[in-house]
């Protein structure tokens, strides 16, 4: 058990921010949040009340989407935080997926739309997928005949880790590369990792992330073993018999993936 440990242990030491894994448990603190969210979003007298780290948002079809982690500020506006480090995806369609998942959740049945909370998304990624040579982009909705810029409640931000444009927020982003941070600058974030890697307390925490991290991969690379056998044409029967799983565990992915498609 202490060798599993100490494996676990120099993994997690070679975490940085922009892993999602690591970034889950560091957010799951107000400070950290709200020092991020203060520089990101630039407004020192912002606060975070509350954050909410590996929940799953389910729309309305039964897909869910996990976010990293969903804020809620003294505004009342909502702030979700993503890291991406994977650049397979369409990143502004994904974005949007996820805020209408979000937004549906968090809006009470039968809510007048002028009641519909603000969302603003904060899409942090290791990549210039925008290709501007920007540090950060603040994607609004503009009407095109006019050029004016209205206000739907939905608000995009999207900073990367790869271009240095000399800002705090190019600063903060390197801090999202490394897997030791110690800054006068950034405190909160200074504190959280430290707590994280070098406490007793912090490093029980991330050894429980970590092994529930890992069954929780393997559980999603079953499904999708799963779904490859169903294309095949074989019964839910073998195929629960192969993988050790139960009749209705399948015909829940079958399901799924009908739903999807």
């Amino acid at each position: 058990m202490a060798e599993k440990n100490e494996k676990l242990i120099e993994k997690i030491q070679m975490l940085r921010p922009i892993d999602d894994t690591f970034f889950e448990v560091l957010a799951d603190d107000v400070e950290f949040c709200e020092e991020i969210l203060q520089i990101i979003l630039q407004d020192k007298k912002l606060k975070v009340l509350s954050v909410t780290v590996q929940k799953s948002v389910r729309n309305l079809v039964g897909r869910s989407v996990r976010v990293d982690a969903l804020c809620q500020l003294g505004s009342g506006e909502k702030v979700n935080i993503e890291v991406q480090r994977s650049d397979k995806d369409h990143h502004l369609k994904r974005i949007r997926y996820n805020a209408s998942c979000i937004t549906a959740s968090e809006t009470e049945p039968g809510e007048l739309f002028e009641n519909v909370p603000t969302v603003i998304m904060v899409y942090i990624s290791e990549f210039d997928f925008l290709e501007g040579n920007r540090t950060i982009y603040h994607i609004d909705q503009v009407i095109r005949e006019t050029g004016v810029t209205v206000d739907n409640g939905l608000h995009t931000v999207c900073v990367n880790t790869k271009i240095d444009d000399g800002t705090d927020i190019a600063e903060l982003m390197k801090c999202f590369m490394q897997t030791e941070v110690d800054s006068d600058k950034f405190p909160a974030v200074s504190k959280r990792m430290k707590y994280l890697k070098h406490s007793e307390g912090g490093l029980e925490k991330m050894c429980k992330i970590m092994e529930e991290y890992a069954e929780e991969r393997f559980e999603d690379y079953k499904d999708n073993l799963i779904e490859q056998n169903l294309e095949k044409g074989k019964t839910p029967e073998d195929i629960a018999d192969y993988f050790g799983v139960s009749v209705e565990r399948v015909m829940e992915v079958k399901e799924r993936k009908t739903v999807l498609v």
